[in-house]
């Protein structure tokens, strides 16, 4: 399986040494039961260097470069929180991240190329798995039909089909305005079947269930 941990969740600046400890310590022992991918995001940190990027000129390849860079540091930070049981040697596709995956192995890697999001990332690794599910851990405990820090009245979701989490995505807001999750990502786990669960990623109770495929408080997306 494979888990894509937004950069918010690893990287919000609170105590974020504690929470990768306490996920790494979670981390080893759903490895014994669970093969799995875990994908990082950029956060704050990569929106930083692009935002300062563009103010300096630079073109849109630049900009997805700076930001797949902060991924790749944030999965070597959390490959560091892991020891033994991972490698700070990260992987570079897709393909090389399903290869490595090994149930002694748990792989950890950043973002691919440019114009993909590390959510896209996290799809194409599971195909390469072939994967049942992939576990989103975002800073927004579930899905809503609208940002909910900006929206207090928006509809929480416990459970939702693909197409439904795909309408959100494509909502009036506008295409990958949303952080729910990426469209190609949506596109890919459709096509392959895979099962999506959002949940709150500092929530490492609440993660480890949804990487054990038990019942969750977030919202459980059916590919079928």
């Amino acid at each position: 399986m494979v888990v894509s941990v937004g950069g918010s969740v690893l990287i919000p600046g609170n105590e974020d040494s504690a929470y990768m400890k306490g996920l790494a310590e979670m981390i080893g022992k759903v490895s014994e039961d669970v093969r799995m991918v875990i994908v990082c995001g950029g956060g704050k940190i990569a929106r930083y260097y692009t935002v300062t990027g563009e103010e300096l000129g630079g073109t849109t390849y630049q900009l997805d470069m700076l930001g797949i860079g902060v991924t790749r540091l944030n999965a070597q930070l959390l490959a560091i929180s892991l020891g033994d049981l991972s490698s700070a040697d990260i992987p570079l596709t897709a393909e090389d991240a399903s290869e490595r995956s090994s149930p002694d192995n748990v792989v950890v890697m950043g973002g691919t190329a440019p114009g993909h999001t590390t959510d896209a990332v996290a799809a194409m690794v599971a195909r390469e798995m072939h994967a049942d599910r992939i576990v989103n851990a975002t800073s927004v405990e579930a899905v809503y039909s609208d940002d909910p820090r900006k929206n207090p009245g928006a509809e929480r979701f416990s459970a939702m089909t693909i197409d439904e989490l795909s309408k959100i995505v494509y909502s009036e807001h506008g295409a990958g305005k949303s952080s729910v999750f990426d469209p190609l990502g949506i596109k890919i786990a459709k096509e392959e079947k895979i099962d999506i669960l959002i949940v709150d990623g500092r929530d490492i109770s609440e993660l480890r269930n949804a990487i054990l495929g038990k019942e969750i408080r977030g919202t459980y997306v059916s590919s079928r």
